[in-house]
């Protein structure tokens, strides 16, 4: 459980990096909509495996995962 909200935490501001990331190469407002769906789409599934039948290592392994992605993402913009 604990794992899952972190992981939310963590997916929340990485969908709006994405966004920004493709708004600044495509400058389309589409596309910056559909990296957006992706992006969460894919946040929320992981979040349904974590909570469901994911084991709890790698649901820890994802969270960090996130976590970093966030960060690189965040210091690289």
């Amino acid at each position: 459980m604990i794992a899952t909200a972190l992981l939310a935490a963590a997916g929340l501001p990485l969908v709006l990096v994405v966004m920004a990331k493709v708004r600044d190469r495509t400058q389309s407002s589409g596309q910056v909509a559909l990296g957006g769906v992706i992006t969460f789409t894919l946040l929320v599934v992981l979040g349904v495996l974590t909570l469901t039948v994911l084991p709890g290592l790698v649901a820890w392994v994802l969270v960090a995962a996130v976590a970093a992605a966030v960060s690189v993402m965040l210091l690289a913009s």
